[in-house]
């Protein structure tokens, strides 16, 4: 499962987007602002953003470069006929396409379809996971992926190789909220229908071996209604 980041001020078109994206299995994260695209772009793992130009707050050209700065998912620009030059600027500083309105929502879905599978395909998100370190200490759990170990204050923990890969998908993107059919999908390498629990199992397993009150965790966190989260600081809240 891919996510897609749809960012325009025009709610109708965002709405639209996820109706047909979302009729093709991808996840989609609307966002009404550059701004907002950027803060959800630190808060989740985006694979593509569909991104307007002329936009309140911060426009899609500000946020395309600052977006740029973070990752290397595909940009596509949602322009219209009006907006050339900012489309030629907007492509300049590193989008990979462009949709001109009023467009038709299964021309986008093409478009998208076509990005990542060059952006997964020719390497460039295995080049981005290859870009985490390999090893990862958040209070006082550390995760050494040479050696697939992971130890808890200090003390070695064994681990399945579903629950490890659940953790280190977790910790290399600490504070970043994943719902289960995103790590169902992450880990086991196909979509969720409807795997929820399996996930909810393995996750109470993991918690039984790495927090000391697994009722109430320090590190794994549940945010209900959403997902689960690594916790930056490891701290109790």
């Amino acid at each position: 499962m891919y996510t897609i980041l749809a960012c325009d001020d025009d709610r109708d078109i965002v709405a639209a987007l996820k109706i047909y994206l979302s009729a093709e299995g991808y996840e989609v994260l609307p966002a009404y602002t550059g701004k907002e695209a950027l803060d959800l772009l630190d808060e989740h793992t985006v694979h593509l953003a569909l991104m307007d130009i002329m936009m309140p707050v911060m426009d899609g050209i500000m946020a395309t470069a600052k977006l740029r700065e973070k990752t290397n998912i595909p940009i596509i620009l949602l322009t219209a006929k009006s907006e050339d030059t900012d489309k030629v600027l907007g492509l300049t500083i590193g989008a990979d396409d462009y949709v001109t309105k009023p467009f038709n929502p299964m021309e986008v879905v093409a478009r998208v379809k076509s990005q990542l599978r060059r952006y997964t395909m020719l390497g460039s998100l295995q080049a981005e996971q290859q870009k985490k370190p390999k090893v990862i200490t958040i209070g006082g759990v550390t995760l050494d992926d040479e050696s697939k170990s992971v130890t808890v204050d200090g003390d070695p923990v064994t681990l399945t190789p579903t629950e490890y890969s659940i953790l280190k998908l977790l910790m290399q993107n600490p504070g970043q909220v994943f719902s289960s059919a995103q790590i169902y999908a992450a880990v086991w390498k196909e979509d969720a229908y409807g795997n929820d629990s399996t996930v909810a199992v393995h996750i109470r397993h993991l918690r039984e071996k790495i927090e000391i009150t697994p009722a109430e965790p320090r590190y794994v966190k549940v945010v209900w209604g959403q997902g689960y989260k690594f916790e930056k600081g490891g701290a109790t809240t």
